[in-house]
């Protein structure tokens, strides 16, 4: 653990009450998840930045919250700092996104790519790496907190598109608008030929009728890493599809 200052309203960022269960703060996550994840715009999109920004601080809240001793010492950091400062609390009141980072962040440690990624309070609390000015070792921080976030949003993709129906499991597959695979080809022309070529031995009508299981188990590739590889429109609209899904089960998301 690290000395970083005052930290976010990780339950706000959430949408979630400081009271919340693990289950309700892991469906907070997948909807807060949805909601920011930058692939849901074009690369180019002038909402790119402002996206990852959100989506690495979504990571960072279920990061903390998710894991009940972290959790502990991050409520304990709540209330040490709730009476010894107030800086940014009027606008953390209005936007849990908009809290500044403390002057010895990411953004001013050097190193290629540091302004790309958002100050994490919670990496540099639980990790003890804030305030490190060497290019190397920052570098090698930026790389372990996008594993970490990956493995995050990777863990409730799945469960998400099986929890929609999205999966391609069981015999409902004719019903492309429901189904992953359905979906993938139903994107574009190139998307399901990708899949195709990348798990071998497969053709197309195997894909569209096998589980989500099936890349895992044919070419050692996760569902979300392959889904990683996909062109980005593809990305975006996969994406949008299951957002649109999870969200119509939630009053006001």
């Amino acid at each position: 653990m690290s000395t970083t200052g005052p930290p976010p309203n990780y339950y706000a960022i959430l949408e979630i009450q400081e009271s919340a269960t693990t289950t309700q703060i892991r469906d907070a996550y997948k909807r807060a998840a949805l909601k920011t994840h930058p692939d849901r715009v074009p690369t180019d999109h002038p909402e790119r930045t402002e996206r990852t920004r959100k989506f690495q601080l979504v990571n960072d809240a279920y990061y903390t919250l998710s894991n009940p001793t972290r959790r502990r010492e991050y409520d304990a950091q709540r209330k040490l700092f709730s009476s010894s400062s107030t800086r940014g609390a009027a606008a953390a009141a209005s936007d849990p996104f908009a809290q500044e980072p403390p002057p010895y962040s990411e953004h001013q440690s050097g190193g290629a790519g540091a302004a790309e990624t958002a100050y994490s309070w919670a990496w540099n609390f639980f990790t003890g790496q804030n305030g490190n000015n060497n290019s190397n070792n920052a570098q090698q921080q930026r790389e372990q907190r996008q594993q970490t976030e990956n493995a995050q949003f990777a863990d409730v993709f799945e469960e998400m598109l099986r929890e929609e129906g999205m999966d391609g499991a069981g015999n409902q597959v004719n019903n492309g608008t429901g189904k992953f695979w359905g979906t993938l080809g139903g994107l574009s022309g190139g998307a399901l030929g990708f899949i195709v070529a990348n798990v071998p031995g497969l053709v197309a009508g195997a894909v569209a009728g096998n589980r989500l299981g099936a890349v895992r188990d044919a070419k050692g590739k996760s569902v979300y890493a392959v889904f990683q590889e996909l062109p980005p429109d593809d990305r975006s609209r996969l994406l949008s599809q299951l957002a649109a899904k999870v969200f119509s089960h939630a009053v006001g998301i």
